[in-house]
């Protein structure tokens, strides 16, 4: 994992529409970087439904969503339009962005060790720095955290 204070990796991927996003279109703005496993599994649905849900008033305390998973642009696309997603998630099927913020761990689920994505959110300040880092975060709260947290700023 990175450290509060380094400088956030640079990296341009293509979200859900094909289009490049970098994080440096962002500098100006805070960033919610959030990492998540896969495409439409319980978790990952409820955890981008509430950065959905939530997306609006975060946008209103001067911060833009990003997701990232592995998933291809297709399954994005799917992905976004089923769940109404009001924000960009970004495509990293050769997880060099993943692996930059150091989210590529190995994982525990019933009782078989495997390497996956590790659920995880990083907020980004206005110069590209890393401002807080929710290291494991919980799908159904992540959201709602980082409202908190951007309030209090």
């Amino acid at each position: 994992m990175l450290k509060i204070g380094q400088k956030a990796p640079n990296f341009t991927l293509k979200n859900q529409d094909g289009e490049d996003r970098s994080l440096t279109d962002y500098l100006g703005k805070k960033v919610v970087l959030y990492f998540y496993p896969k495409d439409n599994t319980p978790g990952c649905t409820s955890q981008a439904c509430s950065f959905r849900d939530y997306n609006q008033e975060i946008k209103e305390l001067g911060a833009v969503v990003l997701g990232i998973s592995k998933d291809s642009v297709q399954s994005h696309q799917r992905f976004a339009e089923k769940q109404a997603l009001s924000f960009d998630i970004l495509s990293d099927e050769t997880m060099e962005v993943i692996q930059a913020y150091g989210v590529w761990k190995e994982k525990t689920m019933f009782g078989k060790t495997a390497m996956g994505v590790q659920r995880a959110t990083y907020i980004i300040d206005e110069h590209g720095n890393i401002e807080k880092i929710y290291e494991k975060a919980k799908a159904k709260h992540n959201a709602g955290e980082i409202v908190e947290y951007l309030k209090e700023k």
